[in-house]
């Protein structure tokens, strides 16, 4: 009978240690991963605005790691925050504008089933809808205390990133069991995700927004800010997210008896929003890094649940994180024995 070498059962009782006492420090930190997210992203676009501070213009490391950190609270956290709060004070105009537009529906779908006898409104729940909304909002708009309590995270563990570059390199390089090469490929292409993920998709979002909100002052929309906060947000996801903002419009537009304002809303949003968007992903998107909507997609559903609001930057990034990992391990451990012998 062959017997585990006493080497083999230490190893895979360590194994087993790591993967318990990991699992209760990830289940307790998951509430605030976006802050340990965030720090990372953070890391990422600032690392060589850090470096060329400290190295070429002779800062102080603290006094550059706190300006860099006071810029992208000022630049990226106020605007972000400012979306998250106007969205949690409209929760109540997002139920009472969805209920809006759900009566409007149904008025034109009355009219449909006056012609041609066919009735749905009997199977629209408008109440049932509205709370289901109502309810998505609070969650997009996520917990106050846990948002200030991943932000608060978020910096400090940022000042200790910028601050000790070179001992989280070294660091990275002792606990991540894999050869050098590997982590330089790996650290490369998650920085290129992560900077279209973080600078590109709200970018292009924001683009879109202003693009739409152009058009609702146009027509003469009733609250355009709040629909251009709708529209921004939903451009953050691929294929229908413009139409989060555009199709509401258009058919509360259209039941209040503004038929040519609320056709020439949908002409533009499909026509000028919908090109724009083509060509704002074309030319900003490939310049980053050409990320695959479905994974900006998964993203969004992955990360909306576990995040709430800063979900949709941080969904797809956590996705791009994974499939990085993955392709570790398949650099590291999926060739054959075959194919690592054979000369390159």
């Amino acid at each position: 009978m062959t017997q585990i070498a006493p080497k083999i059962i230490r190893q895979i009782f360590i194994l087993l240690l790591i993967i318990l006492f990991g699992s209760l420090i990830f289940g307790e930190m998951l509430p605030y991963l976006s802050g340990v997210l965030g720090a990372i992203t953070f890391y990422i676009l600032l690392r060589k605005l850090m470096k060329r501070l400290v190295n070429e213009y002779n800062w102080n490391p603290t006094l550059a790691a706190l300006t860099l950190m006071l810029s992208s609270f000022i630049i990226i956290m106020v605007p972000l925050t400012g979306f998250g709060i106007m969205l949690g004070n409209k929760i109540s105009d997002v139920a009472s504008n969805s209920e809006k537009v759900i009566d409007a529906f149904k008025d034109q779908v009355g009219q449909l089933k006056f012609k041609t006898g066919f009735d749905i409104n009997s199977q629209i729940d408008t109440e049932a809808i509205t709370t289901w909304l109502s309810e998505s909002a609070q969650s997009m708009a996520g917990s106050t205390f846990n948002l200030l309590v991943a932000l608060g995270l978020m910096y400090f563990m940022l000042y200790f990133m910028l601050t000790n570059r070179k001992q989280l390199r070294q660091s990275l390089k002792n606990y991540i069991p894999m050869n050098n090469k590997n982590i330089s490929e790996i650290g490369s292409e998650i920085q290129a995700m992560v900077k279209s993920n973080a600078i590109g998709i709200p970018l292009v979002a924001i683009a879109q927004g202003i693009i739409a909100l152009i058009g609702f002052l146009i027509f003469g929309v009733e609250d355009p800010l709040f629909w251009f906060v709708i529209v921004t947000i939903g451009s953050m996801i691929p294929f229908i997210g413009t139409f989060v903002g555009i199709i509401p419009v258009f058919i509360l537009t259209l039941s209040s008896g503004q038929s040519a304002q609320a056709w020439g809303i949908l002409i533009y949003g499909i026509v000028v929003v919908g090109s724009t968007d083509n060509i704002i992903r074309l030319y900003v998107l490939q310049k980053l890094d050409d990320v695959h909507p479905l994974v900006t997609l998964i993203g969004v559903i992955v990360g909306v649940p576990l995040f709430g609001f800063i979900g949709l930057i941080f969904g797809p990034l956590l996705i791009s994180i994974f499939m990085a990992l993955v392709k570790i391990y398949t650099e590291e451990y999926g060739k054959t024995e075959e194919n690592q012998s054979k000369p390159t």
